[in-house]
C-alpha cells in the first residue's frame, strides 16, 4: 500500500480518465519558506534532498488549508516521520488557534516542465501555452466572486482560471470545484507508474512515419499539407475541437434539445456502420487527427452522468443515424443516493455531491479512509472548513461513499458494475481477482450511453446483427445490444487481456446466446486475408465498435504524453486500417 491513499499493488494506472484539467503543481524546489512564514520560488539546485522533501510535505499540508506557519512549526516539532501524526497535531492546533488563514499562492517555477502545462497539454509550442494562459486570465476579473471563492478554498489560481475556461462564466461553483479536484489523481498515479512504464521522453520519428504512412497499403494518396499538421499538432482555428458544454452530444433521453440531422460524408455512409469511442479530453489535436482518418466524421462528445450517477467523458465518431434513439429502460439511478440509498443516512450536510466522477481502474486505501475518519471525528458538529475541504477532495478524487458514521468507503467492484450498466456479477467469479475486476471495469463503455446510440439499429437489424467488436474490453458493446434486444449472429471478438475474454465468454454463455463468438487476441494479426475468410463465411459485418487505449492520451503531464503516437494509442491506426479493408471489401462484394 502507498502513503498517497492508492492500493498500488499489480494496478495499471494507465487509467481512462478522463482528467479534466492539468495539475500546476510546484515541484518542491520551488517552495522556500522564509521567516515571515511567506512562501518564495527558485530553483532549488542546491537544497538537499531533506529539504525537498519538507518542502514537498509542506506543500502538502498547506494545500489542505493549513497556515504555512502552522504546518512549518508542527514539522519542527514532531519530525516528518509520521503524516498521519502530522495531521492530528495540526487539527489540534487549528482549534486551540484562529482559523486557517487561505493557502499562500505559490508561483509555477518556469525551470520545471510541469509546471506550465496547458489547458489542452500540447507543450510543443511553449508561446501557444503563455498566450493560452494570458488570454485566460484577461476573460476572466480577478474581481470575479467565483474565482475569489475557488482561491478562498484552497486551489491555485492557475487551476481556477483554467477551470472557468473550459466550463465557462456560467458554470457553478460546485461544478468547478468537481473540475478542479479529480486532476489530483493524476499527479499520483503518475509517481506511481513502475519505471518501465513511466512517460518517457524519445524520438518518435519513425513510428510516427510507421503509423501514419502504413495505411498506404490501401492505396491511399498522402494529403501532405494536412499530414504535417497532424504530426506537428498544430492547431489552426478551423481545425479546433471544442468541447460542449453541457456535453451532451446529439442529445440524451431526459433533454429537450435534439439535434436529428448532420452532415455524414459520402465515403463514410454506412453500412458497414462503425462505433468509435475514446476519452473526450485528450491532447490537443487528437481528435481533429481521429475524426480526419475517420473520414472527417464530426465527434460526439457525451458525458454518461447524463444517464447514470458517474461522470465519464468521452468523445465517440460514429456514422449511425441520430433519429429516433431511445434509451434502455428503466432508466438507471442518476444520482448516488438513487443508486445507493443506504449511504443517505451517513451523508453528512456539508458533501453536496450528488454525482460521482470518472470511475477509475484504482481505489483509494483503507489507510486514506481511516485518516479521513480520524480527521471527522475530532469534532462534535460539524468540522472546519479546512478539514470539509481535504475530505471532499479525498472523495472527489476516490468516489468514496459514505457509509457509517464518519466512515467512508470506496465502490465494490458490484457498485461500478451497476453504474456502467453491466449485470450483476459480470466480472465477479472464474478465477477472476478483485484487482482485475477493478481495472477491467475502468476501462469499459458505460453501457446505457452506448445503447442510447446504437438503439437505432434494432429497426434496421430485426433479425440480428453480426459485428466486429476491436478491443472488446468486458463487451460493453455486446452487452448493450443484447439489452437492447438485438440478436448477436456473429461476434467476432478481438481483445488482448485473457482476463476479459474469459469475461465476455461466461457472459454469452450465461445469457445462452444462439449465435456464433469468435475471439481473437490481437488486432495487429487481424489482416485482409484473415478478413476476407471472416466474411465470407458469414457474409460481411453490419457494424465495427471500437475503443482503442487511451494510456498515452489521459494524464496530466501532457509533455510526455505521445498522444495516437504512443506505443498503447498509436492502436486506433488499426482501428481504422481494420475498418477501411472491412468497407472496401464490402463495396468490392457488393
Amino acid at each position: 500500500m502507498d502513503d498517497s491513499g492508492v492500493e498500488s499493488d499489480n494496478f495499471d494506472w494507465n487509467t481512462e480518465d478522463e482528467l479534466e484539467i492539468e495539475n500546476f503543481q510546484s515541484s518542491s524546489s520551488c517552495l522556500t519558506v522564509v521567516p515571515n512564514g511567506e512562501a518564495t520560488t527558485g530553483s532549488g539546485e542546491a537544497s538537499s534532498s531533506a529539504g525537498s522533501s519538507s518542502s514537498k510535505l509542506s506543500d502538502h499540508f498547506v494545500g489542505m488549508g493549513f497556515p504555512v506557519e502552522m504546518v512549518c512549526k508542527v514539522i519542527q516539532e514532531h519530525g516528518e516521520e509520521n503524516e498521519d501524526k502530522l495531521l492530528e497535531e495540526l487539527l489540534t492546533y487549528s482549534v486551540l488557534k484562529s482559523a486557517p488563514q487561505p493557502p499562500v499562492k505559490i508561483e509555477p517555477d518556469p525551470c520545471s516542465s510541469d509546471c506550465a502545462i496547458s489547458s489542452w497539454g500540447d507543450l510543443s509550442d511553449s508561446d501557444d501555452t503563455s498566450s493560452d494562459y494570458e488570454e485566460t486570465t484577461k476573460s476572466v476579473s480577478v474581481n470575479d466572486g467565483k474565482l475569489l471563492s475557488l482561491v478562498k478554498m484552497g486551489y491555485k489560481e492557475e487551476e481556477a482560471l483554467i477551470a472557468i475556461e473550459r466550463l465557462g462564466l456560467k458554470s457553478s461553483l460546485e461544478e468547478l470545484v468537481d473540475f478542479i479536484s479529480v486532476a489530483q489523481i493524476v499527479k499520483e498515479e503518475d509517481v506511481l507508474l513502475p519505471p518501465e512504464d513511466q512517460p518517457q521522453y524519445g524520438d518518435h520519428a519513425k513510428l510516427k512515419k510507421q503509423r501514419y504512412y502504413e495505411y498506404e497499403v490501401l492505396g491511399r494518396k498522402k494529403p501532405k499539407i494536412r499530414e504535417k499538421r497532424i504530426l506537428n499538432n498544430e492547431d489552426d482555428e478551423d481545425a479546433a475541437v471544442h468541447l460542449p458544454n453541457p456535453m451532451i452530444g446529439f442529445g440524451t433521453p431526459t433533454d429537450s434539445t435534439f439535434i436529428t440531422h448532420r452532415k455524414i460524408p459520402r465515403e463514410a455512409m454506412g453500412p458497414p456502420y462503425f462505433y468509435y469511442e475514446n476519452v473526450a479530453l485528450a491532447p490537443k489535436g487528437v481528435w481533429q487527427t481521429i475524426s480526419r482518418f475517420l473520414y472527417d466524421v464530426e465527434p460526439e462528445f457525451v458525458d454518461s452522468k447524463y444517464f447514470c450517477a458517474a461522470a465519464r467523458k468521452r468523445g465517440y465518431i460514429h456514422n449511425l443515424p441520430i433519429e429516433n434513439r431511445f434509451p434502455l429502460l428503466p432508466l438507471p439511478p442518476r444520482t448516488i443516493s438513487e443508486a445507493f440509498p443506504l449511504t443517505r443516512r451517513w451523508w453528512p450536510s456539508w458533501d453536496p455531491r450528488t454525482k460521482l466522477n470518472c470511475l477509475q481502474t484504482c481505489i483509494g486505501s483503507a489507510k486514506l479512509t481511516d485518516r479521513i475518519r480520524k480527521a471527522v471525528e475530532n469534532y462534535d458538529g460539524e468540522p472546519p472548513q479546512h478539514v470539509q475541504k481535504y475530505v471532499l477532495d479525498q472523495c472527489r478524487k476516490w468516489n468514496l461513499v459514505w457509509v457509517g458514521r464518519n466512515k467512508v468507503a470506496p465502490l465494490e467492484p458490484d457498485e461500478v458494475e451497476t453504474l456502467l450498466g453491466f449485470p450483476r456479477n459480470h466480472t465477479r467469479g472464474g478465477g477472476i481477482s478483485r484487482t482485475d475486476r477493478y481495472k477491467s471495469l475502468g476501462n469499459s463503455f458505460q453501457v446505457d450511453t452506448v445503447a442510447y446510440h446504437l438503439s437505432v439499429l434494432k429497426e434496421m437489424y430485426p433479425n440480428g446483427i453480426n459485428l466486429l467488436s476491436l478491443f472488446s474490453g468486458i463487451g460493453g458493446a455486446e452487452v448493450a445490444l443484447h439489452r437492447l434486444g438485438i440478436p448477436l449472429k456473429t461476434v467476432v471478438s478481438v481483445e488482448k487481456s485473457e482476463v476479459n475474454r474469459n469475461i465476455v465468454r461466461s457472459w454469452w454463455e450465461q445469457t445462452n446466446q444462439k449465435g456464433n463468438l469468435i475471439d481473437m487476441e490481437d488486432v495487429q494479426q487481424l489482416d485482409g486475408e484473415r478478413l476476407e475468410q471472416l466474411m465470407n463465411t458469414f457474409g460481411g459485418f453490419d457494424l465495427v465498435v471500437g475503443g482503442s487505449p487511451c494510456n498515452n492520451l489521459a494524464g496530466s503531464n501532457r509533455v510526455s504524453r505521445d498522444g495516437l503516437e504512443g506505443k498503447e494509442s498509436s492502436l486506433f491506426f488499426d482501428y481504422f486500417r481494420i475498418l477501411d479493408l472491412v468497407k472496401n471489401m464490402m463495396v468490392k462484394n457488393e
